[in-house]
């Protein structure tokens, strides 16, 4: 039913037929006899008459001519509509009451008829033949929509090909280019270890001479020496020890050569411990007071987090406001791995500790949250606070690898809030 509906709808609204005769009776006959097909009928009572509707409107399905009219008979009409072309690919059937001999007919044809029908027309044939062409008609008209869109789709898939080409070639030169980024960062990762072992190398040497030199005034002037300067000296020779072991840590990480022995049961509370004695000239010189709750043992690299917590804590310490006390305070809690954002499934069983380092200090706008992790990046000028701009950097590298987040919340003036998120035990895949 939907298919007749449209098969009506297309007649109604694109069979056009152009009737041409002299007589209004015949005009008549025809349009009675046509209009129960419901095509829309343009009615012409002389050959000149209809090519002054020709010259305006192309869009005729069929033309019925009669061939008898005074003036400009049917073929004469016919011959001048063939030399058009917008109008010789209309059919044209000839109406007369004659019956012609053959070359009269086929003169017709040359002018650009397709058929005969003869007076008195017989209303079935003239349904039937009017029929054929408007048939015709609609197939053809299927079938240059048809072309059209397979023309639509041809250019659509020349586009696409042309656009893949050139997505093609981009994919292409990004891959060259990756390719030589990456040589250039290999090049670049070793010549940077080059640089590390030369420069922790050149380090050591001076240590060794500081640690020699103080632990031969310490047991040359051991005795009677106030008792300041022997905590002086004391404090000389760790710290001593202590830049050594750094600078062996720094070589190690920045050839990323910890391995699975690296890793060792580790409390939190030492590690914070030793921070805040290496941190104590800091501390009193700020008047600063730190507290912190009782903090769990988990599977790390002492050194590694030692340096984590150094650099938030005296972060803290260095960025307070004018004319206020520095407050820290450091607690944790544990966390399951499911309650975790963006975590992996396989982890939601796991153990993992928040630790918090809140302080009081001059803050930051939250926008900022994620960028003061990129390194070298500084909010502040160093006449304002001094710092080269990696030490959160380093903070976000070493909690990553130990497969852990960091994240800050901050408001100016507010203090701020570094929420470190490490697992009890380091994930299986970190060790591979």
């Amino acid at each position: 039913m939907e298919s007749i509906n449209k098969e009506k709808a297309f007649q109604q609204s694109d069979i056009k037929i152009l009737v041409v005769d002299d007589r209004e009776d015949n005009l008549f006959s025809i349009e009675t006899i046509l209009e129960r097909d419901g095509y829309t009928l343009v009615k012409a009572n002389s050959g000149r008459a209809a090519l002054k509707i020709l010259l305006k409107e192309h869009d005729f399905t069929l033309i019925l001519m009669d061939v008898q009219m005074p003036g400009m008979n049917g073929l004469e009409t016919a011959t001048l509509i063939s030399q058009r072309d917008k109008l010789k690919h209309i059919p044209l059937i000839f109406i007369t009451a004659f019956n012609y001999e053959e070359e009269y007919i086929f003169k017709g044809y040359q002018m650009g008829g397709v058929d005969y029908i003869y007076k008195p027309i017989n209303p079935e044939l003239l349904r039937v033949k009017v029929g054929v062409f408007v048939e015709l008609y609609r197939r053809n008209h299927e079938l240059v929509m048809q072309e059209q869109k397979l023309l639509q789709a041809n250019k659509k898939l020349e586009r696409e090909i042309d656009e893949r080409k050139i997505t093609e070639e981009k994919i292409r030169l990004l891959n060259l280019q990756l390719i030589e980024n990456n040589t250039h960062l290999k090049t670049t990762n070793q010549e940077l270890d080059r640089f590390a072992y030369v420069a922790s190398h050149d380090l050591q040497e001076p240590l060794r001479k500081i640690q020699l030199f103080t632990d031969k005034l310490t047991l040359k002037m051991n005795v009677g020496l106030p008792e300041d300067v022997q905590v002086y000296l004391q404090k000389i020779g760790k710290a001593s020890k202590r830049m050594q072991q750094l600078v062996n840590d720094i070589l190690k990480f920045s050839r990323h050569s910890h391995d699975n022995f690296d890793f060792e049961e580790t409390n939190l509370n030492d590690v914070l411990n030793d921070v805040l004695s290496d941190l104590d000239t800091d501390i009193q010189k700020r008047d600063a007071t730190i507290s912190a709750d009782e903090l769990p043992t988990i599977y790390a690299i002492p050194s590694q987090i030692r340096q984590l917590f150094q650099n938030i804590i005296s972060n803290s310490i260095k960025f307070c406001r004018a004319g206020c006390k520095p407050e820290i305070h450091i607690q944790t809690e544990v966390v399951k791995g499911e309650c975790i954002p963006n975590i992996d499934r396989k982890f939601f069983k796991n153990t993992f500790y928040n630790i918090y380092i809140r302080d009081n200090g001059i803050g930051f706008e939250s926008k900022f949250a994620e960028e003061i992790f990129i390194v070298f990046k500084r909010l502040h000028t160093y006449n304002d606070f001094e710092g080269t701009g990696i030490g959160l950097s380093i903070c976000k590298k070493i909690v990553e690898k130990h497969k852990g987040f960091i994240t800050a919340q901050s408001k100016i003036n507010e203090g701020s809030t570094f929420i470190i998120t490490l697992p009890q035990r380091v994930l299986e895949e970190s060790q591979n």
